[in-house]
């Protein structure tokens, strides 16, 4: 059976001096920022900086000059969006924009289309959202239901799009509409448009607040909206040939192993009381501790709130369960102690690097009652409303 192989190149000049030039930048820009703001990375979103970062001609760098784009190489691209996963950066302002909504744009889009769009998006102006997935679709993109109805002038259209990362934020929508039902056929009848958040009616942006509170999702709501035959993308009918390119263009970059880089780092530095010790506390506590056998709401709030990056917020609630199983909603010291103490027996605090070398039981257990205090203990409410 024939295989792929790549095998291992040096970057051309050109890309590794591109990318001191994209260090030096980011420690000017971006050196500053919190640990919390590295990690959300290309979740973060901040026009003024994508503005710089298209100052500096970093988006848009393959795209034709005609349309603003500097005609690089996707090798210095390339570089651009290592340097800027690694630090962190909030580049989620030009992310979608620069990936798939330019390209596909020139692709796919009109003459007129390109003039007016693809320049702001290489100036770091214009923000994109995704307009694919559905309510009830699962990850069948096919049986998209939203309908673009033919008028004169333009299109209705009537339906969701779900899971739509900062439509709330964005100027524009790249969407998959059912223009057409051929039965038996999903793949058929599908059309892209390309849709004005801003100033388009009959569109309703609702939030989707995620399990740790926050909110990037969006449910975008389109109820008679009208969008004028200019904003069609493509031919009437392409769409599926469209979107599956456009998915190419999404799924092929280093975001797909590095967006998450920054916050790995963070927890790296945690480690001689975290790598290892979140999960293994909480498989251990969640499999022997009888208070687990009788109380699923305080198992579901621990499973949530163990998730946390932190290994020792992971054993202060442990403790807390510990606590309530006895009916107390008081955390002490020798209930962190008992938490942490399953965890020395299965010899779960690793040497990493070096990292993690001399720390003993006592120095665990004192970081852990720090870290208690510093999240300021939460009352029963936490776990059972």
């Amino acid at each position: 059976m024939s295989t792929f192989h790549f095998a291992l190149r040096d970057l051309p000049p050109e890309a590794e001096s591109l990318r001191t030039e994209v260090r030096e930048f980011l420690a000017e820009q971006f050196s500053g920022a919190n640990p919390v703001k590295r990690a959300r990375s290309w979740g973060g979103f901040d026009r003024e900086f994508s503005r710089r970062v298209g100052e500096r001609g970093w988006i848009g760098m393959t795209y034709p000059k005609q349309y603003g784009g500097h005609e690089r190489t996707f090798l210095e691209r390339y570089v651009v969006l290592e340097e800027m996963l690694a630090a962190g950066a909030p580049v989620s302002a030009h992310w979608v924009a620069d990936r798939q909504s330019g390209p596909t744009l020139l692709r796919f889009g009109t003459e007129a289309q390109k003039q007016k769009i693809v320049p702001g998006i290489v100036r770091g102006e214009l923000a994109f959202a995704i307009g694919m997935s559905e309510p009830d679709s699962g990850s069948d993109l096919a049986s998209v239901r939203t309908r673009a109805t033919k008028v004169d002038g333009g299109y209705l259209i009537n339906g969701t799009k779900v899971w739509t990362s900062n439509a709330h934020l964005s100027d524009y929508l790249i969407a998959l509409f059912r223009t057409h039902v051929v039965p038996d056929k999903k793949h058929e009848g599908l059309t892209q448009f390309l849709v004005d958040l801003k100033t388009t009616k009959g569109i309703t942006i609702r939030p989707i607040i995620d399990l740790a509170g926050h909110h990037h999702f969006n449910e975008v709501n389109f109820t008679d909206a009208f969008v004028p035959d200019q904003a069609r993308v493509g031919s009437d009918g392409d769409g599926w040939k469209q979107v599956t390119t456009e998915l190419g263009f999404e799924r092929s970059g280093p975001e797909r192993y590095l967006s998450s880089i920054a916050l790995i780092r963070e927890l790296v530095r945690e480690v001689p009381i975290v790598s290892h010790v979140r999960d293994l506390v909480s498989l251990i506590v969640m499999t022997t501790h009888p208070a687990f056998e009788h109380a699923p709401e305080i198992t579901k709030r621990f499973v949530r709130y163990g998730s946390s990056p932190r290994g020792a917020q992971a054993m202060v609630l442990g403790a807390k369960v510990l606590a309530l199983s006895e009916g107390r909603y008081n955390v002490s010291a020798e209930d962190i102690r008992a938490m942490a103490a399953p965890a020395l027996r299965h010899r779960i605090i690793l040497n990493f690097e070096g990292e993690a070398e001399g720390v003993d039981s006592d120095t665990i257990v004192l970081r852990a009652v720090e870290s208690a205090e510093r999240l300021a203990v939460r009352e029963k409410e936490v776990f059972l409303r």
